[in-house]
């Protein structure tokens, strides 16, 4: 079992709360948006970081981190990339690649809306942690907590760490 710390959309924005909520994970996968390498960095002081660029991330970003990830752990396939859509109107880069794909586990970030949902018709969980930054449409920011299991995913916490 992975305790997974997970976060998107910082837009470059710190809070120390990051280190409270994620010091007990063994790793942290950031979903795109990053805004600064710098936050990454922080945030493997914490954890090992895994992640995806975002639509308004850098070279220096873009060089470091993939567009999409896929991570297999046990019998758990996940497939993460930024921009994704949402169950029932996924983008067509994304449902593309979950039909060949078929993730068990699907992660994306970039509309800042928090929203964790089995989605039947693809037999997976989706999985958006909203925005942790400071920048965009939401009102509050969001981080997300889980275990990760080889057959399962376990003790889904969705923190908030205040408005933005």
């Amino acid at each position: 079992m992975k305790k997974i710390g997970l976060i998107s959309d910082t837009h470059g924005y710190w809070d120390t709360k990051y280190v409270k909520y994620f010091k007990e994970c063994d790793e942290i996968w950031h979903a795109g948006d990053i805004g600064e390498i710098e936050i990454t960095d922080q945030l493997n002081n914490i954890a090992q970081v895994k992640g995806v660029f975002g639509n308004i991330d850098n070279s220096t970003i873009r060089q470091e981190f993939p567009k999409e990830q896929i991570i297999q752990y046990g019998n758990q396939k996940v497939y993460m990339t930024h921009i994704g859509g949402r169950p029932v109107k996924y983008n067509s880069f994304s449902l593309k690649k979950l039909l060949h794909l078929t993730p068990s586990v699907f992660i994306c970030g970039h509309s800042h809306i928090c929203m964790v949902k089995y989605d039947h018709n693809h037999q997976l969980l989706y999985i958006n942690p909203g925005a942790a930054g400071n920048y965009g449409i939401h009102k509050i920011r969001t981080i997300i907590r889980f275990e990760l299991h080889i057959n399962k995913i376990e003790k889904i916490e969705v923190i908030e760490l205040g408005t933005r």
